[in-house]
């Protein structure tokens, strides 16, 4: 028998002449190669249905329109998007900075007793709320994750009442959360008329088990009152649904104080508190939500299960911030005096808005109501504001004003904005 020497491996997706040891020609073959029949599949893949017919997140589409227009050389004024600009303050940076360890352990799902307790201190000194560090409050890696997945623990799709209601417009993550929890989107649309404030006797109450509330609200800036909060506090008792308050713009504010849905109830109630724009740490991702010590309870036992405890120099970072109030006003009055800019500009060019001193947003009506071919007139001109249609039903005919850049481009901005007769 002879003995081929130095034959060099098959490759896959050649083509070889098969013959016998002493050279006698065969018939032609080929090696299958695996890796490109994969890659000429027919196979459609398969998602979640509800991902598929949900598309791109809203505001996503706006920042990719912004990026195409950054690579064109345009100068941007962004006011799309929450995300401020205003440094984060020196302790909380030192703090971040300081915190990281030599060697790097899982952080705990219940966070650090420091921050717990900072963010304690901060609940009785801002809103007379006495809360348990221990049972009561719970970290999360920024609100919008704990929004999303805050009903996982509490909807299963074998329970009678799975449905969650919450505000149009508003925050497109309170759908999707429900949703991809395997709940009932229940959208209540909120009118001008009422101030932007959900009406409870809007919702139905037999297919009701969570209901969100947001005050300061995004996207339309609008705030509520205690007793308010108390008649929303009183109807969700009666019917036995959860309340979830989304508080992340409590501490942005230039007038009296926005309430705490905590100040009037812990009971079957959860209050999801943030820093991102408290004190400008959107890229940090630290959040709290307390209230009930069982709803609380329920989301500990989640959450290990989802892997978002919070990294422990984000947590010392984030102990500084709810320890500090002194950043905190600096950041209202910056807000407030670019807030006065917009609101003096807007009554110059006769725009409708909503009058607020919480939160960073203005909601402006737009005159012939289209707002999203408003927003892209503004956004060819550099000038990148949020189509109401963006936030829900509701919200068509009005634009979104994001407070968040510096002081002297909102200024350099409405310069621009007023060389257009956008508004006619």
């Amino acid at each position: 028998m002879k003995v081929v020497q130095n034959v060099p491996p098959r490759v896959a997706g050649a083509c070889y002449i098969s013959g016998s040891a002493d050279g006698a020609v065969g018939r032609i073959y080929s090696v299958p190669n695996p890796r490109a029949t994969h890659e000429t599949s027919k196979t459609p893949l398969l998602l979640n249905p509800i991902l598929a017919e949900q598309g791109a997140y809203p505001l996503l589409r706006l920042d990719e329109r912004r990026q195409e227009l950054q690579k064109k050389g345009t100068e941007l004024f962004d006011f799309g998007t929450g995300d401020p600009r205003e440094p984060t303050d020196g302790k909380i940076r030192h703090a971040l900075i300081d915190g990281v360890p030599e060697v790097s352990r899982y952080p705990s799902t219940p966070g650090k007793q420091g921050l717990r307790e900072a963010f304690c201190g901060w609940m009785e000194r801002r809103h007379g709320v006495t809360l348990d560090p221990e049972s009561e409050v719970l970290p999360a890696t920024g609100s919008k994750e704990a929004i999303f997945h805050a009903p996982l623990a509490f909807l299963h799709h074998s329970h009678e009442r799975r449905g969650v209601a919450y505000g149009t417009p508003g925050y497109p993550v309170y759908e999707r959360g429900t949703l991809l929890s395997g709940g009932e989107a229940l959208p209540v649309e909120l009118k001008g008329e009422n101030g932007f404030l959900l009406q409870p006797e809007a919702i139905d109450p037999e297919r009701t088990r969570i209901l969100w509330i947001n005050y300061p609200h995004n996207p339309t800036g609008a705030a509520a009152t205690y007793e308010y909060l108390e008649s929303v506090v009183e109807f969700c008792h009666k019917h036995e649904i959860l309340l979830f308050s989304d508080e992340c713009y409590n501490d942005i504010y230039s007038g009296e104080p926005p309430p705490s849905i905590l100040e009037i109830t812990t009971q079957r109630t959860l209050a999801f508190c943030s820093l991102s724009k408290r004190s400008g740490m959107t890229g940090y991702r630290s959040a709290m939500m307390a209230g009930d010590e069982e709803l609380i309870a329920a989301l500990r036992k989640l959450r290990p299960s989802i892997g978002v405890a919070t990294q422990s120099f984000v947590q010392d970072a984030a102990s500084a911030a709810w320890g500090d109030e002194a950043h905190v006003e600096k950041r209202r009055r910056v807000f407030g005096e670019k807030r006065d800019l917009f609101t003096g500009f807007f009554e110059e060019a006769g725009l409708e808005y909503l009058p607020t001193d919480a939160s960073f947003y203005l909601w402006v009506a737009i005159p012939d109501g289209d707002d999203e071919a408003y927003a892209l007139r503004l956004m060819e001109e550099g000038i990148i504001v949020a189509p109401g249609r963006a936030f829900g039903a509701g919200g068509e005919g009005y634009i979104r004003i994001a407070l968040v850049p510096g002081l002297e481009d909102c200024k350099l901005a409405i310069q621009r904005w007023a060389g257009l007769e956008a508004w006619t």
